[in-house]
């Protein structure tokens, strides 16, 4: 993934903007002791150019099917990323400001606007630090956002957005994108990932994500008509929870059969359980009788994770869970905005006791993969780089979401590797919406990473040959390994 494509500025300008441009700075987040940063500026060499990898994130496929333009900088840049619009709401501007959902009441360029006065605010954040590093390597701007220029800015982003070379499939070309993973729903024809499978003319690969979170979840919106439209679907004429498991492992293979690598999971804890077929029936015939209790939709929620677990060791999908948010903490915003709006919060989770039913049948079992995220930095060291350390099925989830940050991404590597070593981590996993903080993203992580192995290089701890070898691991080997690619 490299920081000089045809749309950064040339090497000689860069040099030229080092000084003025945080961003144009080739030791940004590398250490600032010089000896150790030397070691660092090597290690990054060996992998800054290396393709990305990005098996677990948000994209629309469509997208780089008809290879639509982007449509202005805000809709593609503020409003849906949730990091940005989140951060510009808590200053005390209405997300009707930023064109949220149906209720949008401004126009773009006023939404942008409100970004660029806004802009102080992201110092120090990460989402402020992709940002800058996006608008200079991706979109060659080398002016700093303020409100005095924002609609400068705006109309020269508009009209780059407009031109072949910020097409979608460029782009994903010029980021040198290798693996995209989708997430999608469980009934998605998957039609435009089919379509993409066979253009001769598209490099690279787009691969759908099985998430049934909507289907498995009691208090998901339109749950009942969802899982009877799925049984209906899929069921092979079986009817109740007997058709609901059948259709799931119909459809399950179905995503096998487009090129999915995985299944993932949103699911609100840890916890798994084994019920028997009676009582998971009971629950789930209470739920479409719209009888069912918050207890109750936690049960069959830990049930079908351990469910998943059993489909994946047969149909061979990579499971990841992403436990431990609040979804839609504000009824009002949600009822107004609709879900990934700014306002999951995080709560702790507890992993050991919680995935022991699902390990103690699945951990060991061939050729199953499971990849645990957490938001919750306390449970990296204490829970689950021991468990990864023991189980060959685990793999440690990259920082994620609110730790998807330079500060958070030292402090897991920190946490995990004396325990589970450097062998045992996912890969990192970009988890995003915005296109074009992909690069940025990939960038930040392998940054993280030589700054990482520079310390323990420097302390003694491991040899520079052999560090040449692990961060070509962590970045390229990896993601690979972990999502069986």
């Amino acid at each position: 993934m490299s920081q000089s494509t045809a749309h950064s500025p040339s090497l000689a300008q860069a040099e030229g903007l080092a000084q003025k441009s945080l961003a144009a700075d080739p030791d940004r987040l590398l250490p600032a002791d010089p000896g150790t940063r030397a070691i660092a500026r090597d290690l990054l060499a060996r992998v800054e150019d290396l393709p990305i990898i990005s098996p677990h994130g948000h994209v629309e496929a469509s997208m780089l099917e008809l290879d639509t333009p982007f449509p202005d900088p805000a809709t593609l840049l503020v409003t849906p990323d949730h990091y940005v619009t989140r951060l510009i709401h808590a200053s005390g501007v209405p997300l009707e400001r930023l064109r949220m959902g149906g209720t949008a009441v401004v126009e773009p360029r006023e939404t942008w606007r409100e970004f660029a006065k806004a802009w102080p605010l992201f110092d120090g954040t990460a989402s402020g630090y992709w940002m800058r590093d996006s608008f200079e390597h991706v979109f060659g701007l080398t002016r700093e956002v303020n409100a005095e220029n924002a609609d400068a800015l705006f109309d020269e982003l508009d009209a780059k957005l407009k031109s072949p070379a910020f097409r979608p499939r460029q782009l994903f070309k010029d980021f040198k994108i290798e693996v995209l993973a989708t997430t999608d729903d469980p009934l998605d024809d998957l039609a435009s990932h089919a379509a993409i499978a066979s253009d001769p003319t598209f490099a690279g690969r787009v691969l759908p994500t099985f998430r049934p979170d909507a289907y498995i979840k009691f208090a998901a919106a339109g749950w009942a008509g969802r899982v009877q439209q799925l049984i209906e679907t899929a069921g092979d004429g079986l009817d109740g929870y007997a058709g609901y498991i059948r259709a799931m492992e119909n459809r399950r293979q179905y995503f096998v059969e487009h090129g999915a690598v995985s299944s993932d999971h949103g699911a609100r804890t840890a916890q798994t359980l084994r019920l028997d077929e009676s009582a998971a029936t009971a629950l789930f015939d209470k739920a479409r009788r719209g009888e069912a209790t918050a207890q109750d939709a936690d049960v069959f929620e830990a049930h079908m994770m351990y469910q998943m677990a059993r489909m994946a060791v047969s149909d061979g999908l990579v499971m990841t869970i992403h436990p431990g948010v609040f979804r839609n903490h504000h009824t009002d915003s949600f009822n107004k905005f609709g879900a990934d709006t700014g306002h999951d919060i995080p709560f702790a989770v507890s992993y050991t006791e919680a995935l022991r039913p699902m390990l103690e049948d699945f951990g060991t079992a061939p050729g199953f993969h499971f990849i645990p995220f957490t938001i919750d930095e306390t449970v990296f060291s204490r829970e689950i780089a021991p468990l990864a350390g023991f189980y060959p099925s685990v793999f440690i989830g990259a920082p994620w979401w609110f730790l998807d940050a330079p500060d958070a991404m030292l402090r897991f590597r920190s946490a995990v590797t004396e325990t589970a070593g450097f062998s045992r981590s996912s890969g990192f996993i970009d988890d995003t919406r915005a296109f074009c903080s992909i690069p940025a993203r990939h960038n930040t992580s392998r940054r993280i990473e030589a700054s990482f192995l520079a310390r323990v290089v420097a302390e003694r701890r491991v040899s520079e040959a052999r560090a040449h070898d692990i961060i070509v691991d962590i970045v390229d080997a990896a993601p690979r390994r972990a999502f069986k690619l």
